[in-house]
């Protein structure tokens, strides 16, 4: 943004020591919008002292937070697409993401899959293609939930390293297989982020039956590993939980969302970060069904 006489002045006043002068100035840099932030940028680099350098940091990042829940409102009114909404997470923590790798590293798997299926596959064949491609031959590998490392929760990240936890490899095999039409969808088990390969003739068939009919299988997203119902059913005796048909109904894609914000929201746990997960969780609320 070109500089003039008003923004020279807020500027200078970044540093004032005095709270209510600051949030005033605050408020009106803030006002500008996001084509500030270069003008930020350049103040930055020409100080030293490192709590003027934190308030400008911070500015920035609001900046970056209004524009980033426009695009979250626009999302959730607009086709929900799922790639589209992690890569908006992705931008919360890299506000400079360039998405047109991210978009090109999706396009070079999916195509490595769609080369080895055929219609004459069945559903187990067919998700042992995408866990060849994706886990072998892409070397995406799978590491436990850690809220120490909130990279390992967006997609954009996952890609980059080639490891994802749950949510984010779980993420990113959703989008593949709704790019590939395979049945795949994520399902509200307790504590766990894990899909579930559905039946398309099933819902015509049998509308009333228990939603875990419909499932053939399951597929754990952090490493591909397919488990079969009587593996769910021992999994909620340990929980000692009655598996309800709830738990079996697929997620939407806004739903999916919210919940990676909630957990990524966890990350930032603590008194100096405090601010990040309130901005996390009041972008989930904006979710809410």
């Amino acid at each position: 943004m070109k500089e003039n006489k008003e923004i020279t002045a807020l500027l200078h006043l970044i540093d004032d020591p005095d709270e209510e002068v600051y949030n005033t100035v605050s408020e009106k840099i803030v006002s500008f919008g996001k084509e500030i932030i270069p003008n930020l940028e350049n103040l930055w680099e020409t100080i030293s002292n490192e709590d003027t350098q934190e308030r400008i940091e911070l500015l920035i990042h609001r900046l970056h937070f209004r524009d980033l829940t426009d695009e979250f409102v626009d999302w959730r009114d607009g086709d929900g697409d799922l790639l589209k909404g992690a890569l908006i997470v992705s931008k919360y923590h890299y506000p400079d993401i360039n998405i047109e790798i991210t978009l090109q590293e999706i396009e070079k798997i999916r195509r490595n899959v769609w080369l080895e299926l055929n219609t004459y596959l069945t559903p187990i064949e067919q998700i042992n293609v995408m866990n060849s491609i994706f886990y072998n031959y892409y070397k995406q590998k799978g590491v436990e939930i850690s809220y120490d490392s909130p990279d390992n929760f967006l997609i954009s990240k996952a890609l980059e390293a080639k490891k994802g936890n749950a949510i984010s490899n779980g993420i990113l095999y959703l989008i593949l297989c709704e790019q590939l039409d395979i049945p795949v969808r994520a399902i509200n088990i307790p504590r766990q982020f894990i899909l579930g390969y559905f039946d398309p003739q099933h819902e015509a068939l049998n509308p009333a039956k228990h939603s875990s009919e419909k499932i053939k299988f399951y597929i754990d997203a952090l490493t591909g590993q397919m488990y079969s119902h009587k593996d769910i059913e021992n999994y909620f005796k340990r929980l000692a939980v009655p598996p309800v048909t709830s738990y079996f109904r697929p997620l939407n894609n806004r739903r999916i969302i919210q919940f990676l914000l909630e957990e990524l929201a966890r990350c930032f746990d603590n008194d100096r970060n405090q601010y990040k997960m309130n901005e996390l969780l009041l972008l989930a609320n904006l979710l809410e069904q």
